[in-house]
């Protein structure tokens, strides 16, 4: 095999396997090469990226190193990202009676919940989340892109307990929007003590969604290493949870006037 197709090939195997520490000699056998034919191309991949500034290819020392790619993108492709989403969402169409914005169509599209996973993926993997917490059923797919980039498991809590999953851990909570109380509930299988928690929702306005995840986290004596959200109003300032990211920021809507107003939230 020429070294243009191997260079194509591993890329490939890269990209599609986010922050995964893959040996050398995975490399060396499945195309059957010299390793320091390997090195030479991974050093060609990893200057490439750079240059690109389109993701990291990071070189781990040791008997179990290897190469590991990091989704990284520059702030202008992300700001620029960021702002195709909202002039997306700005669009008086989306409105719904009751200053409700349609956003399925987003949410649910392999294309934008793949970039958002892995703009809030970048954002936290310093952080070395060892799993991924969403509650059903909105956060999903952003929380499963999440997942992905981070090459760590997708946990969902439920509303109602299903029998199928076995002994669960159940809350209740204060919604921050509504104030009513509500139930969530994770299987005990799900998250082991210890874990590095990172939460990921759909959507934000008082934070009680939120706070409910990092308390049902206690629960299991882990940890909650972060909160990334896709879309939070810019009222109420204040939420029932501190520390978290979002996105977007949704300062006003009013269906009326057919205006929804829309910002990018993270920079």
């Amino acid at each position: 095999m020429r070294r243009s197709q191997r260079l194509v090939l591993i890329t490939k195997h890269l990209t599609e396997n986010p922050n995964k520490i893959i040996p050398l000699k995975f490399f060396a056998e499945k195309f059957n090469a010299a390793k320091s034919s390997i090195s030479e191309d991974l050093n060609i991949i990893k200057s490439s990226f750079s240059d690109a500034r389109e993701g990291i290819l990071e070189t781990i020392p040791g008997a179990a190193g290897g190469v590991r790619y990091k989704v990284k993108s520059s702030e202008e492709k992300i700001k620029a990202f960021l702002q195709e989403l909202c002039d997306l969402i700005s669009d008086k169409n989306r409105l719904i009676p009751g200053d409700y914005i349609y956003l399925t169509d987003i949410i649910f599209s392999p294309e934008y919940s793949l970039r958002i996973g892995e703009v809030i993926a970048e954002r936290f993997i310093d952080e070395e989340p060892t799993c991924v917490l969403t509650v059903e059923t909105k956060g999903i797919p952003l929380a499963l892109m999440t997942a992905r980039a981070l090459n760590v498991p997708l946990v969902v809590a439920r509303r109602d307990i299903k029998v199928t999953e076995g002994p669960s851990v159940n809350i209740s909570y204060i919604s921050g929007s509504s104030g009513r109380i509500q139930n969530m509930a994770l299987p005990k299988r799900a998250l082991s003590e210890k874990a590095r928690v990172l939460i990921v929702d759909d959507f934000m306005k008082g934070g009680g969604t939120a706070r409910g995840m990092t308390e049902l986290v206690r629960e299991f004596n882990a940890e909650t290493v972060g909160i990334a959200v896709f879309i939070a109003t810019e009222e109420p300032k204040e939420k029932l949870v501190k520390n978290y990211t979002t996105l977007l920021v949704l300062e006003k809507v009013e269906t009326m006037k057919g205006l929804i107003k829309i910002r990018p939230g993270i920079f």
